[in-house]
């Protein structure tokens, strides 16, 4: 005794095949038009405006949660703040010093396998033993994610020697 499909049945299974195999396809091309990249242009832009926003908060904590656990910060050649702690405790210190910080979005794009996200930073360092000089600075981060879509490294980039003649500090070889 044979055990065949009714016609109807092999119709329906070669359908479902068809159908696994549209999705399958329709999935690999979607993540190849994206250029392997963890979120959407789209996606991208709304994080990085709430990450900007985050940054003007005066909440550390709500800035830190854009880092995975074990995430890193790192502003020019510093050393790293590694994990959402320490990453908290270095957005702190320019909350701290800077109260009335506002970060704002310029732009953010992907290049590469890392996102680069361009801001303009400005703020009074009216702070704990602050100069009351005011700062208006542009730089950018450039990310990396991990597979959550949270920052897994950021590499911050500004000038410091602007940002040292725009606080008053005095270059070295002027002491």
């Amino acid at each position: 005794m044979s055990l065949e499909c009714p016609p109807v049945l092999a119709h329906a299974r070669r359908s479902a095949s068809r159908v696994v195999f549209s999705v399958v396809l329709l999935l690999s091309l979607t993540a190849c038009s994206n250029g392997g990249q963890p979120m959407s242009d789209a996606r991208l832009r709304e994080f990085a405006t709430r990450y900007a926003t985050a940054w003007s908060t005066q909440d550390p904590e709500r800035f830190a949660v854009f880092y995975a656990e074990d995430g890193r910060l790192q502003i020019n050649d510093g050393e790293p703040s590694v994990g959402r702690a320490a990453i908290a405790a270095t957005a702190a210190s320019y909350m701290v010093a800077f109260p009335d910080m506002i970060v704002a979005l310029i732009s953010v794009s992907f290049e590469d396998d890392r996102a680069t996200f361009r801001w303009h930073w400005t703020g009074t360092n009216n702070g704990p033993g602050g100069t009351g000089r005011f700062v208006d600075m542009t730089g950018y981060e450039e990310w990396t994610f991990n597979g959550d879509g949270l920052i897994a490294e950021s590499r911050g980039h500004l000038d410091q020697a602007e940002y040292d003649r725009q606080m008053g500090v005095e270059a070295e070889d002027e002491l």
